[in-house]
């Protein structure tokens, strides 16, 4: 932080270091904007977009009559959208790694050919990557590509690049399809993602296209109490 900062940024800053080193743990009531205001010398409405911001990044939430709290803060990723999961990571502040488990040429069974778009037998692109945030899985991420789009996907280093880099570097996404269910984990999923055959999942079926041709299909599977997904949209003012 820096004296040069716009004000409301000192804010945003100052809380967010506080609620990252866990001085603010979750469901924690942050100070008023009345206090913010006064500390930072600064007006109400300064404050206030230091924590609408917060609000909007999903760091805090407002409960009317009561105050602003720090959420749970479960990984998180916008369902309207397709973001690289590992910015994702490092944007809270945490350490992203992941593990590698198969990157493949397969041919196209009934599921991945329907899915995908092609023939039964076709040759298509597969990797299976296990997403970490802390060291602790996050997503298991089961992935199928058409290699007529992105011919060159396998060739990636994955334990540099995600998928979702390589994907966007070499066919820029236009179009996305999502289908998010709750499931039970198969046996070796849950131990992947290393929990209970009982806990629930999220389930988020992707499919991704580059102009008219659809490149990517996408099973994603996340711990349902380390996950959570986020939708917003903006209404113009009447």
């Amino acid at each position: 932080m820096t004296d040069r900062q716009p004000r409301y940024l000192q804010i945003k800053q100052h809380l967010l270091d506080k609620i990252q080193s866990g001085e603010f743990a979750s469901h924690h009531q942050i100070p008023p904007e009345e206090q913010l205001a006064e500390q930072f010398g600064v007006s109400r409405m300064t404050a206030n977009k230091a924590i609408r911001d917060l609000v909007q990044e999903g760091y805090l939430v407002r409960q009317a009559g009561l105050g602003t709290f720090v959420t749970d803060r479960k990984a998180e990723s916008p369902l309207t959208d397709v973001r690289n999961i590992a910015d994702e990571v490092r944007q809270r502040g945490h350490h992203y790694a992941n593990e590698v488990l198969r990157s493949e040429a397969i041919t196209a069974d009934d599921e991945v050919a329907l899915r995908l778009g092609v023939r039964v037998g076709t040759r298509v692109f597969h990797t299976l990557i296990i997403h970490l945030e802390n060291d602790t899985p996050i997503q298991l991420e089961d992935r199928y590509v058409n290699p007529k789009w992105v011919p060159d996907y396998l060739e990636a280093d994955f334990s540099r690049h995600t998928p979702n880099e390589v994907l966007v570097a070499s066919s820029p996404i236009s179009d996305l399809e999502h289908i998010v269910e709750a499931v039970l984990p198969d046996a070796r999923t849950a131990e992947w993602l290393r929990m209970a055959t009982d806990q629930p999942c999220l389930s988020v079926t992707r499919r991704t296209w580059s102009n008219e041709h659809l490149i990517s299909y996408a099973r994603l599977v996340h711990p349902g109490d380390r996950y959570k997904l986020r939708s917003a949209s903006i209404h113009p003012s009447r």
